[in-house]
């Protein structure tokens, strides 16, 4: 099923309620670091609860380690932009994708962004810009496993 990789999180809170949002729904998160916090239990508690020792998270220490190891699995990385050029309800999504959300402050720099085998998008009302990090992570997962059959308690779970 797809996981979830965030890309040096920013905000403690975002990144405990998607690590909350993985553990419900069965899935891994990858933290590319570095996080502009401590990726400590405590930073993370208030939003993930107690659902923080339910979760597997995978920490790379650099995206160049992240990387090396994506590609060795073979696996697609699929980038949430708001420079996306599909959206993402239109997208066939795969069972070992990987969902990369950038930098609640910056997105990912450009390299990250040339090396993304896809760039999604979410459409937004005009004069919008963006959704929260953990929200968009939760509207593309969604979309990603109910095309995958990937929720809990589906035949292919």
């Amino acid at each position: 099923m797809p996981d979830l990789v965030l890309f040096q999180p920013d905000i403690p809170q975002n990144t405990g309620t998607i690590l909350r949002l993985a553990a419900c729904m069965g899935v891994a998160v990858h933290v590319i670091e570095p996080a502009g916090f401590p990726l400590s239990d405590h930073a993370l508690k208030r939003a993930g609860m107690d659902y923080l020792e339910r979760v597997a998270m995978h920490r790379h220490v650099t995206y160049e380690a992240f990387d090396t190891w994506r590609r060795a699995e073979e696996r697609r990385l699929v980038l949430l932009t708001t420079a996306g050029n599909e959206p993402y309800h239109c997208y066939g999504f795969r069972g070992d994708d990987l969902l990369l959300l950038g930098r609640e402050s910056a997105g990912v720099p450009s390299m990250v962004h040339g090396a993304a085998d896809a760039r999604l998008i979410i459409p937004l009302s005009p004069g919008m810009r963006s959704l929260n990090v953990a929200v968009a992570a939760a509207m593309v997962l969604g979309e990603a496993l109910r095309q995958t059959a990937g929720f809990p308690g589906d035949a292919a779970s």
